[in-house]
């Protein structure tokens, strides 16, 4: 099938989204992997994906899909199974991706660094057939197998099977000697192994799918911070990569995208590898993230486009071997899975200029309920403190949280969501699908994002925080995301972040936890020199009660500040200091 008879053209303008109309854009009504393929015979030898310095083809990428689809069906795998992907950026992780696609069946994405009971959670929660990881993982898939009956293959690859010779080697001896051997009798399937088994499978092993059948299983906390899979079609990934594409008239086949967000998460899969691989691009996979191999990559491999989250910018510019790097070839910078404060965004573009870059960085906004990214700031204009312009064929609305009234322009609400990238459901939870996916009388589907914001006249979002995270004090309500933008433009902090802790009298007070820059001493002074400062910027209801200094704060998976994680210890603490008051006798002052 020829590209030109599945793809449309993607040159409509980026414009403001009013009202209820129609697409303008049409979009391919095929498999992801039948819209690869299209770009694939369009551009056989041309990169596909480079790993590790080694260059894959998309001939050579097309092949091992198709080798790694018949060696699924020759084990078993169906039309409609799920087949568990738990991998990092590596060549096995896509074929195995596309090749799910292509034998009619579902990829469920997970992290392969999951805890034991989250993977069994994981593979019993989507009844996988089959699973696909690493040798270094193989420990923890083996110790949870009796609890997943429905499981009946695990095929194990390794990093060193897609490595040329010397850097094999060199592997062996560093990473290599670290993984803990797999016995000769485990029961599993070796990847070399497996692929072999492709030679008994002569016919019948691609099977047509819909645009509207179910692609991927991504997990997200969802609008109400449980853990839910997400099930989001063809469809909806081939539709994200046209309205990339059309909101970036720079990209270029051949163009290169740094590809260091995981696959497992909507923007890595989603943007990094299947929107570049849709329009002919070439993936730099990345398969563990650090700064300095980041850094690295994008002026060894002349990069075009980067994304990430704001520490991940945050941790660039504290990056030494950065100093003298050329960034020209840069032709998009992406931030989006976090706010990128203000202050942020002014020290990243001024890095970026001194580099010899000529674009800045540009903010995004997105959920997993929509594959990823519906809405960016566009090249040629940009607003402070906002995260852009919905996508091509995106409408967004302001409504009063929870309800279908719109908001006028300028007037803070919940930001809902409709377009060709909404998902298709939360996987077996009919109730809180119904929850999250509302149609309206325009006769559109709306997903409540949970999400505060409000809409300019101009047409431009802009993000106030996630209602759940909203802290309210004495009754009023403060965004965490408003003050750390306050707090990250001290000249003395590195990085903050901002929760509500437990308080008897006024439910919740603000407390902050805070990263200073090198050299700052950890005293009561600077304490008091930040509150000071805090006093000047914030109203007196949101100036953070407390301050505790840390050398570092959590991370999520995918590298955002985990500040879900910082507000558990706080309610631990706080349980603890109650237990243990309500054990003093009556009349003693510190029970008050």
């Amino acid at each position: 099938m020829a590209k030109d008879e599945i793809v449309s053209s993607v040159r409509t303008p980026w414009k403001k989204n009013l009202g209820n109309v129609p697409f303008h854009m049409e979009y391919p009504q095929c498999s992801l992997f039948e819209a690869v393929k299209a770009s694939a015979d369009e551009r056989p030898d041309s990169d596909a994906l480079i790993f590790m310095g080694r260059h894959i083809s998309y001939k050579k990428m097309i092949r091992e899909i198709e080798t790694c689809a018949k060696a699924l069906r020759t084990i078993g795998v169906r039309e409609g199974d799920h087949v568990t992907i738990a991998l990092p950026n590596c060549p096995q992780g896509i074929y195995m991706f596309y090749a799910v696609n292509l034998v009619g069946a579902v990829a469920n994405m997970i992290h392969p660094l999951s805890a034991e009971k989250e993977i069994e959670f994981y593979l019993n929660f989507s009844n996988s057939v089959t699973v696909v990881t690493l040798d270094q993982f193989y420990d923890k898939f083996e110790a949870i197998r009796k609890n997943t009956p429905c499981v009946v293959n695990i095929v194990i690859a390794s990093i060193k099977d897609e490595l040329s010779r010397p850097l094999r080697a060199g592997y062996m001896l560093t990473e290599g000697r670290k993984i803990k051997k797999i016995p000769e009798d485990a029961p599993v399937i070796r990847w070399n192994e497996f692929m072999k088994l492709s030679r008994s499978c002569f016919y019948n092993y691609a099977v047509k799918r819909k645009a509207d059948d179910p692609a991927a299983i991504l997990y997200s906390g969802g609008t109400t911070g449980t853990t839910k899979g997400i099930v989001l079609t063809n469809y909806n990934f081939n539709a994200l990569g046209c309205q990339v594409k059309a909101t970036n008239p720079i990209y270029r086949e051949g163009d290169r995208m740094l590809a260091a967000m995981p696959i497992f998460h909507g923007f890595g899969l989603g943007v990094c590898i299947h929107t570049m691989l849709e329009g002919g691009g070439c993936c730099v996979l990345v398969p563990r993230f650090t700064a300095k191999s980041y850094a690295r990559d994008i002026i060894k491999y002349k990069c075009n486009f980067i994304a990430g989250v704001p520490t991940l910018y945050e941790a660039l510019l504290r990056l030494d071997n950065l100093e003298n790097a050329d960034l020209s070839s840069l032709k998009g910078v992406f931030s989006g899975g976090d706010s990128l404060s203000v202050e942020l965004k002014k020290k990243f573009d001024k890095f970026l200029y001194d580099h010899h870059a000529t674009v800045q960085i540009r903010e995004g906004y997105g959920t997993t309920e929509t594959v990823t990214a519906c809405c960016l700031t566009p090249i040629h204009m940009t607003k402070e403190g906002s995260i852009g312009l919905p996508f091509p064929d995106t409408y967004i609305k302001i409504v009063k949280p929870g309800t279908d009234e719109e908001l006028p322009y300028g007037e803070e609400g919940e930001i809902l969501l409709a377009g060709p990238t909404v998902m298709k459901e939360y996987l077996n939870n009919p109730e809180e699908t119904a929850q999250t996916l509302r149609k309206h009388a325009d006769g559109m589907t709306w997903v409540y994002t949970g999400d505060l914001g409000y809409m300019d006249d101009d047409g431009f979002i802009f993000f106030r925080g996630r209602a759940k995270r909203m802290i309210v004090t004495s009754g009023y309500n403060v965004y965490p995301a408003q003050i750390e933008n306050i707090l990250d433009a001290h000249e003395k902090i590195h990085m903050s972040c901002v929760i509500g802790i437990p308080d008897d009298y006024r439910m919740h007070v603000v407390k902050a936890f805070v990263m200073l820059k090198e050299g700052v001493p950890k005293t009561e002074e600077t304490k008091e020199e930040i509150k000071e400062y805090c006093r000047k910027h914030i109203a007196r209801y949101a100036v953070p009660r407390e301050i505790e200094f840390r050398d570092d704060l959590p991370k999520t998976l995918v590298g955002k500040v985990a500040y879900r994680v910082l507000e558990e210890e706080e309610e631990a603490k706080y349980q603890r200091n109650k237990d243990a008051t309500s054990l003093l006798p009556e009349g003693d002052s510190r029970k008050k």
